[in-house]
């Protein structure tokens, strides 16, 4: 094989395998989103009992389902995309289906016709004739290479219907293992459209029941904006300090450790969550869901649903500054990475003081339930300002 052909061969080679593994990370990145998704829908209906129970904030009740139903959605498409699949994996595997067997037909076709002729002919003074009857040696030589061959021809065809046969087989049990595959998907998709439906008829009937009595809810915002407003106080107060006492002359303070701020900016999209669940309050400003021209508080971090007593875990190096308590965010931690800090804030419990070093993945403390609601507030700050938590988790 000459060199450029054995070139060839390879790179064909290396775009085959590459199309095999890019289609198994396709199907791997698709079943974790889809689970995904159902932890989130879990964990959104957790939230909506827990937060009915306690006839709690219907503004939150609402914000829960309106997410529900996003999640939903993105089960449903993720579903249909995998229908899809399987659709075309199904008809692909009809036409290899059909290809075999065309091509075991033709076999048989012609088998037939050989055993037919050799049956006509088997009585063995015929061949014995037709080899005695040459003209000369070479002759009768060929002739009887010739019978040899065709005895072992007629084997030969015959195993290669059987396994033919067998290839068939087993292609029809793939075949109707893809078409249960389809079928249970299908289904699924159906009990979640259905979900779908329901989530959507209770997302009205919260809306009816704010529109209703809208003072109350405009009391429980007036409240959250307080709770909110001294949050952000209290956190650029501390982060105040920290930055004005990192600026101080060496002796008075510890200096900013720029290493660790350069190694955190570096981290920006690759950092991990502090906890695993579905984002329901985002960063920035926030207006409500049924009276729109109503501005809810502005957020300056995220907050994400967890069950209660879930580990909080620190996303990068740093050191503990302070752990306060608020009022509407219980125990809360502040820990600085050189000039970034990042603050963790609704915890029951607190397993890190001031002055502790912690690294990535370091438990900082436990989730609390209040009121109806257990979450995690996550917020980061790039020296005295707030930024979105979400351009720098990792996707």
């Amino acid at each position: 094989m000459s060199r450029t052909l054995r070139h060839i061969c390879m790179l064909v080679l290396a775009l085959v395998m590459g199309a095999m593994t890019a289609d198994a990370q396709n199907v791997t990145a698709k079943k974790n989103r889809k689970d995904r998704l159902e932890k989130e829908i879990q964990e959104l209906d957790r939230q909506l009992k827990a937060n009915s129970a306690k006839n709690a904030d219907a503004t939150y009740n609402l914000t829960l389902t309106r997410k529900k139903i996003a999640s939903r959605r993105q089960l449903i498409e993720e579903s249909d995309a995998e229908i899809a699949v399987l659709d075309e994996q199904v008809g692909e595997k009809q036409r290899q289906l059909d290809s075999i067997q065309a091509r075991l037909d033709t076999m048989t076709f012609y088998y037939d016709r050989l055993v037919r002729s050799a049956y006509k002919n088997r009585d063995a003074r015929v061949w014995y004739m037709y080899i005695i009857g040459s003209e000369n040696i070479a002759q009768g030589l060929r002739r009887f290479s010739f019978l040899k061959n065709l005895s072992r021809e007629m084997n030969s065809q015959g195993e290669k219907i059987l396994a033919t046969k067998s290839e068939v087989e087993a292609q029809k049990v793939e075949l109707e293992q893809l078409r249960a595959e389809a079928n249970a998907l299908r289904q699924a998709r159906v009990k979640e459209v259905n979900q779908l439906k329901s989530e959507e008829a209770s997302s009205e009937k919260i809306i009816s029941q704010l529109k209703k009595d809208k003072s109350r809810y405009q009391n429980q915002i007036a409240s959250k904006r307080r709770e909110v407003a001294s949050l952000n106080r209290e956190i650029q107060k501390l982060i105040s300090q920290q930055v004005k006492g990192g600026s101080k002359k060496k002796g008075t303070s510890k200096p900013v450790d720029y290493t660790l701020s350069n190694e955190f900016s570096a981290n920006k999209g690759k950092l991990p969550w502090p906890v695993e669940g579905p984002v329901v309050e985002s960063f920035g400003p926030q207006y409500h869901p049924v009276y729109k021209n109503l501005r809810l508080p502005d957020s300056d971090g995220i907050s994400i649903a967890v069950a209660p007593g879930t580990s909080v875990k620190a996303v990068f190096n740093g050191e503990v500054k302070n752990v306060i308590v608020m009022q509407g965010y219980n125990k809360c931690v502040l820990v600085q990475h050189g000039s970034y800090f990042t603050f963790y804030c609704k915890l029951g419990s607190v397993s890190v003081k001031a002055g502790d070093k912690v690294k990535t993945g370091d438990v900082i403390g436990t989730v609390d339930a209040i009121g109806g609601s257990s979450q995690l507030h996550f917020q980061l700050w790039e020296s005295s300002q707030p930024s979105d938590p979400q351009d720098w988790l990792r996707p």
